[in-house]
C-alpha cells in the first residue's frame, strides 16, 4: 500500500463544506430556518481556518525537513561522474 502525504487543511475545508451542505439541506427540508447571511461567515471562516491549518502544517514540514541529518543530503548531492571536467 502506498503512503501519501497527510493534508489537514483539505480535511478541514472538507468538513466545513459538509457542515454547510448539511445546513443547507436542513434549511431546504424545513427542519431549520436560517438566512443566507449565516452561511456566508461560516463559509469564509472555514476557508480561513483551512488556510491557517495548511500554513501551519507547511511550516512544521519545513522545520522537520531542516532537522534531517545533513550527511544524508550531502551524499545525495555528490557528483556521480567522478568530478567536473573543464574543456
Amino acid at each position: 500500500m502506498l503512503r501519501h502525504e497527510i493534508r489537514p487543511g483539505r480535511a478541514v475545508a472538507g468538513l466545513v463544506m459538509l457542515a454547510l451542505a448539511g445546513g443547507y439541506a436542513a434549511d431546504a427540508a424545513g427542519a431549520w430556518n436560517a438566512t443566507w447571511t449565516f452561511f456566508a461567515p461560516v463559509f469564509f471562516g472555514g476557508l480561513w481556518l483551512a488556510a491557517t491549518v495548511t500554513w501551519v502544517s507547511y511550516r512544521l514540514r519545513r522545520r522537520r525537513a531542516a532537522r534531517k541529518d545533513p550527511t544524508e543530503d550531502s551524499a545525495a548531492q555528490a557528483p556521480s561522474c567522478g568530478g567536473a571536467t573543464s574543456r
